[in-house]
């Protein structure tokens, strides 16, 4: 089969030509239908974020059709259409059975431990596997595997609940799925910030408030729309200290910042002023929980989740292809969501 694998840090991805991997007793052979190409995939190319063992088959979000099911799988068949949670788990460590998978003391990342979706098949424990509903397509169900669902576990995490309001500072892929779920969840107003107002228009057709943060301070747009209460929940998708720090300060009494960007430099606050005083919270947003991936494909049958208007384009699998796409990726391009289609 073919795959496109990461070599070595700092440089192109390459084709490979490899055997199909066969599944254990409790795995299903996948054939890939669709695999989104993350932000995240490019951190793992530049070395910013360490993947081993090398070379390793890239690509987290992943769905497709079972090829095949090992013998002691009784939920699949061979022509099922999954979707995988990207978290390969044990399922019987402390973290795994109090429900927070994400910590499992043994578990991988696929596309970052384990081979993952840039390739014609993937190998995976059909506890890492849920079904696809066939009103959703494969580039969709393969999009919501790492944004939708990390979204949604930011939300869960810092408690929305219906009537508050909600800041999301980075509309990309993460922050399109958040403003929906936010909607679905019961949020009165969603401040959507960001600096392209293509992505601000569309927030804007989607229900949010936009904030341009190029044409003042956030912080102070929301707090004056807010009557100076500010917000209840933020979101911070982006990954800098600056945007970071914005989400703590638009919070209101009681407010929860979650923090889902991946920064390599230190958050300042200060503390009395925009934490103590106003008892607020920041919180980590770690992945996700298998569990919610089955809220997340209700959401999408109901309609309250639609990832489609956000994948705007689709590439072969390619090692060429991929490296443009992730070269743009790098230098912060407008696209929102790019899927492979093998």
């Amino acid at each position: 089969m073919k795959a496109v694998r990461l070599v070595q840090p700092g440089l192109p991805l390459r084709e490979f030509e490899l055997p199909i991997p066969q599944p254990g007793p409790t795995d299903l052979l996948v054939r890939v239908k669709a695999a989104g190409i993350c932000h995240s995939d490019a951190h793992y190319r530049a070395g910013r974020s360490p993947v081993h063992p090398l070379p390793l088959t890239l690509g987290h979000e992943v769905a497709g059709e079972v090829a095949a099911v090992g013998e002691l799988v009784q939920r699949f068949r061979p022509g099922d259409r999954v979707c995988l949670h990207y978290l390969l788990t044990c399922g019987e460590c402390e973290y795994c059975y109090q429900g927070s998978e994400q910590f499992c003391t043994s578990g991988k990342m696929i596309g970052k431990y384990a081979d993952g979706g840039y390739a014609e098949y993937i190998a995976v424990p059909a506890r890492s596997a849920f079904h696809l509903p066939e009103e959703i397509s494969f580039e969709a169900g393969a999009v919501m595997m790492c944004s939708s669902a990390t979204s949604l576990h930011a939300l869960h995490i810092a408690g929305l609940k219906s009537g508050q309001r909600v800041a999301i500072f980075g509309m990309g892929g993460l922050g399109f799925s958040a403003l929906q779920l936010a909607r679905a969840l019961g949020a009165s107003e969603i401040y959507a910030v960001d600096v392209q107002p293509a992505k601000l228009e569309l927030a804007e057709r989607m229900g949010a408030i936009a904030v341009n943060a190029t044409q003042g301070d956030p912080v102070h747009v929301i707090r004056e729309m807010t009557g100076g209460r500010g917000v209840d929940v933020s979101l911070e998708l982006i990954g800098l200290p600056l945007t970071m720090r914005q989400a703590v300060q638009s919070l209101g009494v009681f407010g929860r910042a979650a923090i889902a960007g991946i920064a390599d430099l230190p958050l300042e606050i200060a503390t009395y002023t925009e934490l103590l005083g106003k008892q607020a919270s920041i919180i980590g947003v770690a992945d996700h929980l298998g569990s919610e991936i089955l809220e997340l494909l209700t959401y999408a049958r109901a309609g309250q989740l639609d990832v489609e208007p956000l994948i705007n384009r689709r590439v072969p699998l390619q090692a060429a292809a991929i490296n443009q796409v992730l070269d743009e990726l790098e230098a912060s391009s407008g696209f929102i969501r790019t899927v492979i289609v093998p």
